[in-house]
């Protein structure tokens, strides 16, 4: 009887595991051999039969797809309908816009370490790097970003420059008088040129991200390129594009800005075109702008295009000069002084090709912005991010060594080198980031979802690196001034953190909600097969999903009982990282697809969780991005501990992110059960060491090539410049006189020298013959510079009155 049994347990065994074809059906399959095996010993027949008959039922159910359809699909369907979000047209949109990349890896749980490993990010070309040693150069030369403080505008040469040498149109290609650079050439141009004045940096940036030019070359007729594009690309254009209004910030779908289609006159000629009414604020180059995109909702009510009144959000060209156009007014955003305001159009009748794309992209301009915009975000607001990191480090890594407290560098003090290893481990992570991200849309990406990240994550980080730089200078970060490098990037930090979609929206609504349908497996194809009332995508779906939860929850359990060791990882010092990512990519998707399934459309407007969730998903982007940088990069002993440094943070905060979700779970059960398979032995993860961060700190204090390194894309001044030019002439200085110091620190141990103040002390060593002249003469200079260095701007009364 029991040999019988155990027949029919094998037979339903690989009958139900090959039907199945997936790891849930080998699983419930085993359950059968489990079951049988329970019972080995008992006399009872019926017991045994009623186990296997009740396992062989389930098995042909769930392993069979067409009875599988039969029973269950009709029934999920209405369940799913329920639970699964529902997306309107504008979500739709959104949702669908760019692709998606390394996102997917995190979503799928096992990410193919491999493969990104030998991913290309393409460097510099020849010509790209000619003209960032050449006419960017040459732009950083002329700015003096206190002087355009003051005069709250570019100097009239700096406007000619930027329009001559067609910084205006990097990202158009050469047939239309651009100079075709890639992205991460784009990238480092805006990167340097932030590092010597934001205004300038934003004023170039703009042109060559969300804009006319970047939609014509993309949507527009050929019409359009050939009048437009040349002449946007050497700035006999300068555009703007009008999206953001009174009453659509976030909400730019809600825009009441609107055209009617209807006959009018222009050029003395009836022809059918758009009667225009716009409100627009905050919007870039808008003072100075001579040709404005503007985004509003077409309505055509007699019917002269054919087809609904309502055609949706569209784009257009508006010369400034038409009646009807109200612009030039200025806001004042931080006291950056980038021009910046609002635009009015009243009864402005433009020609029906006035349509970016034309007639046959009327309704199709949300499209347009957000995959543009995909593709934006990814470059401008992280460049500017990235430049201010690196002159922060540059500028503490100088200054913690060159200014010193107590007879000693202040470098050395814990309590400094604290931020400082935040600083340099922070800008090794953005930069990195910023690399990467570049080399995915260099690569044909529009990474919609990483995008946002980098925008979002890149300019918190911004935000806390600057305030670090600020607590080190300390005094001399508040006195603004020529000497103070600092306090334009401080001004500029919540314009970063709010323009292109301000971060707590990014955070809370934009990239789990937009990954979690674009980037997981099933999701979309559910949501798809539900939509289509398609019964056998729903059950392929279905049980493909419930497979792929159960699969990454195994995982996960058993990646965090082993210490993640049973993670395939690359060949590296840095293996134990890459396992650990990998651990969390199985817990991210296992706690992910609770959310969904216990909250279901609702986790939308759960935008606690939702941000929880997009900050696990950031951060292990984050540290992909730091492990990538390491590997392509030098070798470098610092660069090893920078590396470990923000691994180390991202893995703590991806964890933190993960235990915030489960904690605040509204089903105790789902959220309890997720628990024990993500964290069976707790929370073991910290943040980065003291002794971890005292190493990064060294990084910018003492390894000189690791600090030029970590800031190769800082425009550096001359060494007479206030500032940082000055900065780098003491730090050289300084460097060159610490073996004279270290001298007189041990002639004063071995009773050779009493103590004394300054020069004194050199004098009386110089006399006592313990030091020669040259050595006398490198301390006189280091202390001299030093001593200019710590100084700040204080003004006349008269002069004081006149500044802005």
């Amino acid at each position: 009887m029991l040999l019988l049994g155990w027949i029919v347990a094998l037979v339903v065994f690989f009958g139900f595991a090959f039907a199945g074809r997936g790891w849930l059906a080998w699983v419930l399959a085993l359950a059968v051999l489990f079951l049988t095996w329970m019972v080995r010993g008992v006399d009872s027949p019926l017991l045994l039969y009623g186990l296997l008959i009740a396992t062989a039922l389930v098995a042909l159910v769930t392993g069979w797809p067409p009875l599988r359809r039969a029973l269950f699909a009709r029934t999920l369907l209405p369940t799913l309908g329920k639970v699964m979000p529902r997306l309107g047209e504008t979500e739709r949109i959104a949702l669908e816009a760019g692709t998606v990349w390394w996102d997917a890896q995190i979503f799928s749980g096992m990410p193919d370490w491999d493969y990104l490993l030998r991913f290309e990010c393409k460097p510099l070309s020849e010509r790209e790097q000619a003209f960032m040693d050449g006419p960017v150069t040459q732009l950083c030369a002329m700015l003096d970003d206190w002087q355009v403080e003051q005069q709250r505008d570019l100097p009239p040469e700096v406007w000619e420059f930027i329009k001559r040498e067609r910084f205006f149109g990097m990202v158009l290609p050469e047939s239309y008088g651009g100079l075709g650079m890639s992205e991460i050439g784009h990238s480092r141009v805006v990167t340097r040129i932030a590092t010597r004045s934001v205004a300038a940096a934003v004023t170039v940036m703009v042109p060559n991200s969300l804009g006319p030019g970047e939609l014509l070359l993309h949507y527009g007729t050929e019409e359009q390129k050939q009048r437009y594009l040349p002449r946007l690309a050497d700035g006999r254009e300068v555009p703007c594009f009008a999206l953001t209004g009174p009453e659509a910030g976030s909400d730019a779908a809600a825009t009441q800005s609107e055209g009617i289609v209807e006959w009018g006159e222009w050029d003395g000629q009836r022809v059918l075109g758009l009667r225009l009414n716009w409100n627009k604020r905050y919007i870039t180059l808008a003072p100075v702008a001579t040709l404005i995109g503007l985004a509003f909702r077409l309505k055509d009510p007699h019917g002269l295009l054919g087809g609904a009144e309502d055609r949706g959000i569209t784009c257009a060209l508006i010369a400034r000069d038409l009646p009807g156009v109200v612009i030039g007014q200025h806001h004042d955003p931080m006291g950056v002084p980038f021009a910046n305001g609002p635009t009015e159009g009243h009864d402005v009748f433009v020609p029906i090709d006035a349509i970016i794309g034309g007639v046959e992209q009327a309704g199709h301009g949300w499209r347009m912005l957000m995959e543009s915009l995909a593709a934006g975000r990814s470059i401008s607001l992280p460049a500017l991010a990235v430049g201010a990191a690196q002159m922060a480090t540059r500028i503490c890594g100088a200054y913690a060594t060159v200014r010193e407290q107590f007879d000693t560098p202040i470098g050395r003090f814990e309590g400094i080198e604290e931020p400082l290893a935040r600083i340099a481990g922070l800008t090794y992570l953005m930069t990195a980031t910023r690399t990467l991200t570049c080399g995915a849309l260099d690569a044909g990406e529009k990474p919609a979802v990483l995008g946002s990240i980098a925008k979002a994550y890149l300019t918190d980080a911004m935000r806390e690196v600057v305030s670090d730089a600020m607590d080190i200078r300390a005094g001399a970060a508040i006195q603004r001034g020529p000497r103070n490098a600092l306090s334009h990037m401080w001004m500029s930090v919540p314009i970063g953190i709010t323009v292109e979609g301000a971060n707590i929206l990014t955070r809370s609504m934009i990239i789990y909600g937009q990954g979690a349908i674009r980037c997981h497996p099933w999701v979309q194809k559910l949501i798809n097969a539900i939509a289509a009332n398609d019964l056998k995508a729903v059950d392929t779906c279905t049980f493909g999903y419930i497979n792929f939860v159960f699969t990454r929850g195994v995982r996960a359990l058993l990646l965090a009982l082993t210490g993640a060791r049973l993670a395939k990882a690359p060949d590296s010092e840095l293996a134990r990282s890459y396992q650990h990512l990998t651990r969390f990519a199985s817990a991210f998707a296992l706690v992910s697809d609770t959310c969904m399934a216990t909250l279901g459309g609702s986790l939308k407007r759960r935008e606690k969780i939702s941000g929880r969730l997009a900050d696990a998903l950031a951060w292990q982007y984050l540290a992909a991005a730091t492990l990538k940088r390491y590997h392509d990069g030098p070798k470098l002993a610092s660069h090893y501990d920078l590396a470990r440094w923000g691994v180390a943070l991202a893995l703590y905060r991806t964890q933190e992110a993960l235990r915030g979700v489960l904690d605040n779970l509204p089903s105790g059960v789902a959220a309890g059960f997720a628990r024990l398979l993500v964290f069976p032995l707790g929370a073991r993860f910290r943040p980065p060491s003291d002794r971890l961060g005292q190493r990064a700190a060294r990084a910018i204090l003492e390894d000189r090539e690791a600090r030029i390194h970590l800031t190769a894309d800082i425009h550096v001044p001359g060494p007479q410049e206030p500032g940082l030019g000055q900065l780098e002439a003491a730090l050289d200085k300084a460097v060159r006189a610490l073996p004279v110091e270290t001298k007189l620190r041990d002639a004063i141990r071995a009773g050779q020298l009493d103590r004394a103040a300054g020069e004194e002390l050199g004098r009386h060593a110089l006399a006592a013959g313990i030091i020669s002249q040259a050595e006398y003469d490198a301390l006189s200079e280091a202390d001299e510079a030093r001593n200019a260095v710590v100084q700040v701007d204080a003004f006349d009364a008269d002069i004081y009155r006149q500044l802005r």
